[in-house]
This record gives structure tokens, sequence and C-alpha cells, in this order.
């Protein structure tokens, strides 16, 4: 099975922390970690917007990427939130076994 990671940004670090912990206990991520003080700038509804955001990058498999994208969708608070799926192409071999176990 081929670990991937999960890149979604939050308006708050409790907003975060709800989609972090939604995918952890459902199991469709293996670890989360929340970044603090990213400043995010995008188009929105036609003009350019700069806001404060957090960041979570979480640890899943490639085959699970749907289904927490889903999740992710369910408890997020934005319109449109940003998921994005990143192939992990290589690591610690014992920790990359560790994501598939915990999400097995």
């Amino acid at each position: 099975m081929t670990a991937c990671s999960l890149y979604v940004t939050t308006a708050s670090k409790e907003a975060a922390r709800k989609v972090a912990h939604a995918l952890i206990e459902a199991r469709l991520a293996a670890c989360a970690n929340i970044i603090e003080g990213v400043t995010s700038v995008y188009w929105w509804e036609g003009t350019v917007q700069e806001d404060a955001e957090c960041v979570v990058v979480l640890k899943t498999r490639q085959d699970l990427v749907d289904a927490a994208t889903d999740k992710v969708l369910q408890v997020h608070e934005y319109d449109c939130p940003c998921v994005v799926a990143l192939p992990i192409t290589g690591g610690n071999p014992e920790f990359l076994d560790w994501i598939v176990k915990e999400t097995s």
C-alpha cells in the first residue's frame, strides 16, 4: 500500500484540531500535524484575499484519499476547503509501515 499526505488549510487551530480528530478517530489518517501561523493569499469571489490560517498535514494511504477527503468536507467550515493529496515517495520504512497499520 502506498502512503500519502493530505494538505488541508483551516481558519483556526480549533478548526484544525476538529479536522485532525475526525480523521484520526475514523482511522482515515494515522497522524496529523497542525502548523499555525500560515498566511494564505488567494482569489475568492473575484478579489484577492489574505488570511491567517493553519495547515493540517495528515498521513494516510493513497486508497483512503477519497474517504478522507469526504470526511474533511463533512467537518470543515469552509465552502470550498483546500484538500490536496501529496505522494510520499520515500522515507523511514518503519514509519511508512506504521501509517498503513494505523489506517487498516
